[in-house]
C-alpha cells in the first residue's frame, strides 16, 4: 500500500478531501501530522457532501463534553468557523442552535416584564412585538447585524408612528439584553442603532387657552370631577397622579408641620398636597422628581373642601357597599377611578363647556404648563411645580414632608 494513501470506511473521520475519480463508497485521504487530543478536527462529510469541523467547548453542569459542528463547502470556512465559537467560548457565550429574534423576545416577554403596568405588556406582546416579529423573527440571534435591524426600523417607520417605533427599538434592545444575560450572543447590536422617525400621524398635543380653561371650571362646576378638573388646571398634577392622590396626603401647616386636613380641617392658611403616588405599576411617582409637594391655591382650598362633603353624601348612599380607599378621587362606592371613566366624563363636561369632545384630562396639564409660560414664568420653576426635574428640594419651597409631616404615610 502506498504511503501517500490509504482507503478507509466512509463513516470514519478523515482529514483530506474525496478525489475526483474515486467511488462513493471509499474515501481516499492524504496522511498528516495526528491532531491532539481535544484539538479541533476537519472532515468530508460524504453524505452532505461538505467539510464539518468539531471542536470541543468543555464540559456542560452534567460533566458531558459540550460538542460543537459546522459545515461549510471548503475548509478555509471551516476554519474560520470553528475560530469564531472558540472566540465566543472565551466570551463565554454559550449560543442555541437556531436560536432566532423570535426565541429571544419570546424568552424576554416571558421572564423580562415584571414591574409594567397590564396595559403596558399587552402593547408589547400584541403590538410591539408582533411587528418585529414581522421584520425580524426568522433571523438568528448570532446572525442577526445592525444593518439588518436598522432596516428592519425603517420599514416600521413607513408605517407607524415615531413613539411606535421607538418602543419597537427599545423592545429588541431589551430582548437582546435578555438574552446578553443568557450568554447566548455576544453583543447587543440593536443597541447600536439609532431609530428613524416614523409617520406623523400621532395625535398631537394641545392646550386649553385661558378662556377656554375658564369655561370648563365653570362647565365642572357640581359635578363629581369638578375638584379632579380644578385641581389639575391650578396644580399641573398628571392624570394618574390625581387618580392615586389619597386625603392624608392633603395637608395643612400647622405648628410648625403639615398635619392631614381630615384632622386639621382646610380653614388654614397654607394647604399643600403630597404628590407622591400615582396609577402605575408599583404605585411610584413616573420619576424620583415627580415626587414633590405642592402648595395649593385657595381655589383648590374651596374646590376640595366641597368635593369632600360630596364625597361623604355618596358613603352615606352607598351604605355597606361602600370601600374605603381613602381616595380623594373615588367613585360613587369609593373604589379607583378608571381612566377610561375619567375620560368619558371628562368629554361629556368639555362638550357642555362648548369645547367639543377631542379633548383628554392630561391635557390640562399641558394648559398649566402653557398659561404659566405666557405670563412669564421661568421654565425652570414651571419644571418644578411640574415635577419634571429637581433642583434638590422636595417641594416648590415647601417644608419636606418626610421631616414634617409624622401623620402621614406613602
Amino acid at each position: 500500500m502506498s504511503r501517500d494513501a490509504l482507503t478507509l470506511p466512509s463513516k470514519q473521520r478523515v482529514a483530506g478531501s474525496n478525489p475526483a475519480g474515486r467511488a462513493r463508497s471509499e474515501r481516499y485521504v492524504t496522511l498528516g501530522k495526528c491532531r491532539g487530543r481535544g484539538e479541533d478536527s476537519i472532515y468530508w462529510d460524504e453524505a452532505k457532501s461538505c467539510y464539518v469541523g468539531a471542536v470541543s467547548l468543555g464540559y456542560s453542569p452534567s460533566g458531558t463534553r459540550i460538542r460543537k459542528r459546522v459545515m461549510a463547502r471548503t475548509k478555509t470556512e471551516v476554519r474560520e468557523k470553528l475560530k469564531k465559537l472558540h472566540k465566543q467560548s472565551e466570551n463565554g457565550v454559550r449560543p442555541r442552535r437556531h436560536h432566532t429574534v423570535n426565541d429571544a423576545l419570546d424568552d424576554w416577554l416571558e421572564t423580562g416584564l415584571d414591574g409594567l403596568a397590564p396595559s403596558t405588556v399587552t402593547v408589547y406582546r400584541n403590538t410591539i412585538a408582533k411587528a418585529l416579529r414581522e421584520e425580524l423573527g426568522t433571523v438568528e440571534l448570532t446572525k442577526l447585524t445592525a444593518a439588518a435591524v436598522q432596516k428592519a426600523l425603517a420599514n416600521l417607520a413607513t408605517r407607524v408612528s415615531t413613539r411606535t417605533v421607538q418602543m419597537a427599538h427599545n423592545v429588541l434592545v431589551r430582548a437582546i439584553r435578555h438574552a446578553e444575560r443568557d450568554d447566548l450572543v455576544g453583543r447587543n447590536v440593536a443597541a447600536l442603532v439609532k431609530p428613524p422617525k416614523g409617520q406623523g400621524g400621532g395625535r398631537p398635543s394641545k392646550s386649553l387657552t385661558l378662556e377656554q380653561a375658564a369655561s370648563l371650571m365653570a362647565a365642572a362646576r357640581g359635578t363629581r370631577l369638578e375638584a379632579y378638573i380644578v385641581l389639575s388646571l391650578l396644580s399641573g398634577v398628571r392624570t394618574e397622579e390625581a387618580r392615586a392622590l389619597r386625603w392624608d396626603h392633603v395637608v395643612a401647616w400647622v405648628d410648625g408641620q403639615y398635619v392631614p386636613v381630615l384632622d386639621a380641617g382646610f380653614d388654614h392658611e397654607q394647604v399643600a398636597m403630597f404628590v407622591w403616588r400615582a396609577e402605575r405599576a408599583g404605585g411610584d411617582t413616573k420619576t424620583p422628581e415627580s415626587r414633590r409637594t405642592l402648595a395649593l391655591p385657595r381655589k383648590c382650598v374651596e374646590t376640595l373642601r366641597d368635593h369632600r362633603v360630596r364625597q361623604a353624601r355618596d358613603r352615606l348612599a352607598a351604605g355597606p357597599l361602600w370601600q374605603d380607599h381613602g381616595l380623594v378621587f373615588a367613585s360613587a362606592v369609593g373604589t379607583p377611578m378608571d381612566d377610561h371613566n375619567v375620560r368619558r366624563m371628562f368629554r361629556a363636561i368639555t362638550e357642555e363647556a362648548g369645547l367639543g369632545t377631542g379633548w383628554v384630562p392630561r391635557e390640562m396639564r399641558h394648559t398649566f404648563v402653557s398659561l404659566l409660560s405666557a405670563r412669564g414664568v421661568p421654565v425652570e420653576a414651571i419644571a418644578l411645580l411640574a415635577g419634571a426635574q429637581s433642583d434638590g428640594d422636595d417641594g416648590a419651597g415647601l417644608p419636606a414632608p418626610d421631616r414634617a409631616c409624622p401623620y402621614s404615610r406613602r
